[in-house]
């Protein structure tokens, strides 16, 4: 099954690199490097997964994640080149559900989106056999 990741930053050279690295392994990756719409671009592709910089020209990532957060529970994975306890400590905080610094090995951040994407799925069965039952 593929899964769909949504990239957000506004680095072109990285969502390239992040494509190119993840494409192959089954997974569509969708890009945006401007928050403007932040809830619309997660409406129209409806990620698994959402891939996000902290470093963003409009907003930080710590604001587009909380933003998120309001209308949205998808798997938010930070990656970052900030290596600070406490900048990873709010982030976590407001809403990322894991936090990778960047340059990360490909298989490392293969192996944390697939585990975001399987919890996330988990969770969605449990929530409908509960509905159902």
């Amino acid at each position: 099954m593929v899964s769909r990741v949504l990239v957000i930053d506004n680095d072109v050279t990285l969502t390239e690199l992040l494509k190119a690295t993840l494409e192959p392994k089954a997974f569509e990756v969708h890009t945006a490097h401007e928050v403007g719409d932040v809830q619309g671009a997660v409406s129209k592709v409806n990620p698994d997964v959402i891939v996000l910089d902290l470093y963003l020209p409009e907003k930080d990532g710590v604001r587009v994640c909380r933003d998120i957060r309001k209308f949205s529970k998808i798997p938010i994975l930070i990656l970052s080149v900030l290596n600070n306890p406490d900048a990873i400590a709010q982030a976590l905080d407001e809403g990322a559900d894991d936090y990778l610094i960047k340059p990360v090995p490909s298989g490392v951040l293969i192996a944390h989106i697939n585990n975001l994407i399987r919890r996330s799925r988990a969770e969605q069965v449990a929530i409908n056999s509960r509905k159902n039952h």
